[in-house]
């Protein structure tokens, strides 16, 4: 399941140290698509090139605060995550509210970074979160089941830290990017570089979600993320 990627993988593990600039581009653009398709399948509705634009300090006509806040807040939570990884920090409850935190920054500063205190409902999906009085306990369950699966291979690992953040949706709002920062955040841990669920792939991502939350079948999921990882480490190894 894992031996292409990990084929490709090697193969750019081999170039290493990888070409400064070349890399440089790569991460740039990456960083675009991540935040404009983590954006848009939540539903903003600024374009790539809008993006673009908020990202290098410009307004846009016409869109809301809340739109570009959701952009500029993306943008330093990946820095924030490109810390994490830097100093090769483990993963924590703390870590995940921070993330959050960047993530409904000057949008919703009441409840960024802090759990929800109320029952929330998954918009066309068949599965419901757990109640409010549970979260603590269900995170505490999630950093020990991510301690214990030191086997597991990184990718799947990455899946599932996804998979079970997002059923237990912890937060009133911003799960969904805190999940796939999350996502990244184990993928890059390991060497890997980051993937990019398209908003063109929303049916399909919601679809494997819901999935696995009812009835404990991650493969398609986990199926995506790979598809999507196999996707940005051709495009290391074509520029590299």
């Amino acid at each position: 399941m894992f031996r292409e990627i990990d084929r490709k993988k090697k193969l750019l593990d081999n170039k290493r140290p990888l070409p400064a600039y070349t890399l440089k581009s790569i991460r740039e653009n990456l960083l675009l698509e991540w935040t404009y398709n983590s954006n848009a399948i939540e539903g903003n509705t600024l374009t790539i090139l809008e993006t673009k634009v908020v990202l290098e300090g410009i307004t846009v006509g016409g869109k809301t605060l809340k739109e570009h806040l959701e952009v500029i807040n993306h943008r330093d939570a990946i820095l924030y995550v490109e810390e994490i990884v830097k100093n090769q920090e483990p993963l924590t409850e703390w870590q995940m509210k921070n993330i959050h935190r960047l993530i409904l920054k000057g949008i919703d500063d009441n409840y960024a970074g802090n759990y929800r205190d109320q029952q929330v409902i998954i918009s066309g999906a068949k599965h419901t979160p757990p109640e409010s009085f549970l979260i603590k306990e269900q995170m505490e369950n999630l950093i020990k089941w991510y301690n214990d699966r030191i086997e597991m291979h990184p990718v799947e690992k990455a899946a599932m830290l996804h998979i079970i953040f997002v059923g237990i949706h912890p937060f009133i709002d911003g799960n969904g990017r805190t999940s796939r920062l999350l996502l990244n955040l184990e993928l890059m841990k390991n060497g890997y570089p980051p993937i990019i669920i398209k908003a063109e792939n929303r049916l399909k991502y919601y679809s494997a979600l819901d999935k696995a939350h009812t009835t404990n079948n991650s493969k398609d999921f986990i199926t995506l993320v790979i598809e999507e990882l196999d996707k940005t480490l051709d495009i290391y190894l074509k520029y590299i």
